[in-house]
């Protein structure tokens, strides 16, 4: 089967419906201060090249992440190779801190950090990483809008805006004929909110891409941990402890081995199916084929409905207590 394709900007490049997040990359493992011993360059350059050969071209990346390591690996491995610079499509991010009062300036000056690191002349889509700035959507848009006229970011979107959130700055950009491309707030079977909300429609609607974060609930719904064995560290304290998370994961795991499916691959798909695009993690080749495993199937309308009926409505990450929307 043909997968839909989305695109950030007119004219620009179509992709598939799934991507793969970096914040993993060059990042301390989430909430516990330590490196994961088995990420390296080397098999993030082979997650990379396995999501390239798989048609998963876009890569999530952030100035924050790492503080700058997770672009400059990827800009070390796109300039060992040319090929994987033409065929992946790169979203990085500003962080609007209360403090960055003069915000044209200094967002301009994030972009161009993030560019040097990552050895390219513009990235596909540049995103507010949160809607945490003190400053107004329309000042915030007029930022956004002289990066995409200076050619520095082909599309612009936001992170974790609520739908007036999300609905504001939408006009305000559009007043220097810019749309907004996407939204990206954490979204998955322990998640639902954001569909529940209405915010997943609104975005249909405006033409907005709703790119899905944590869309496997931090790693709760691989398969890889149960109550008996949940998460190390700060994890396993997060919003969705695995008490809760049973009942979602034994259908998962169900419906897996009737379509012949990993249960990280059946709840990618339900995302997919609902219209997002999912941003998985990868360290390694094979993390990142068995993401793009998500493609090319289609769960029937009977999976569908009963993942639709265990999945949770989730209460808000410690990341998504700092923004609180979505």
């Amino acid at each position: 089967m043909s997968e839909p394709t989305v695109r950030f900007s007119a004219g620009g490049p179509e992709v598939a419906p799934l991507g793969m997040g970096a914040s993993s990359w060059g990042n301390p493992v989430w909430g516990m201060g330590t490196y994961d011993q088995d990420l390296s360059e080397v098999t993030i350059a082979e997650a990379l090249d396995a999501s390239i050969a798989a048609g998963v071209a876009l890569i999530d990346t952030a100035a924050g992440y790492g503080n700058g390591e997770s672009e400059r690996i990827i800009g070390r491995l796109l300039a060992a190779d040319p090929e994987r610079q033409k065929r992946v499509i790169i979203a990085s991010k500003f962080m609007p801190m209360p403090w960055k009062l003069d915000v044209r300036v200094v967002l301009r000056r994030s972009l161009e950090g993030s560019l040097d690191r990552l050895g390219l002349d513009s990235v596909e889509l540049y995103q507010i990483h949160g809607p945490i700035s003190l400053r107004s959507h329309k000042v915030l848009a007029a930022a956004l809008a002289s990066a995409v006229k200076d050619g520095l970011a082909q599309a612009v979107g936001v992170c974790n805006f609520s739908v007036k959130e999300m609905t504001q700055m939408q006009r305000a950009l559009g007043e220097h004929g810019v749309s907004l491309a996407s939204n990206q707030i954490e979204f998955s079977l322990l998640r639902r909110r954001p569909e529940t909300s209405g915010l997943i429609e609104t975005c249909h609607e405006m033409g907005i891409v709703p790119l899905a974060y944590s869309p496997m609930g931090q790693g709760r719904l691989t398969g890889k941990y149960s109550a008996e064995s949940p998460p190390e560290g700060r994890r396993r304290f997060g919003a969705h402890p695995m008490e809760h998370v049973e009942a979602v994961l034994e259908l998962v795991r169900r419906v897996g081995e009737t379509n012949e499916r990993t249960p990280s691959q059946v709840a990618l798909r339900w995302l997919v199916q609902k219209g997002a695009v999912p941003i998985p993690g990868a360290k390694n080749q094979e993390q990142a084929s068995l993401n793009a495993g998500a493609l090319g199937w289609e769960l029937s309308a009977t999976d569908m409905a009963a993942l639709d009926a265990v999945a949770l409505e989730g209460k808000r990450t410690i990341h998504g207590r700092i923004f609180q929307h979505g």
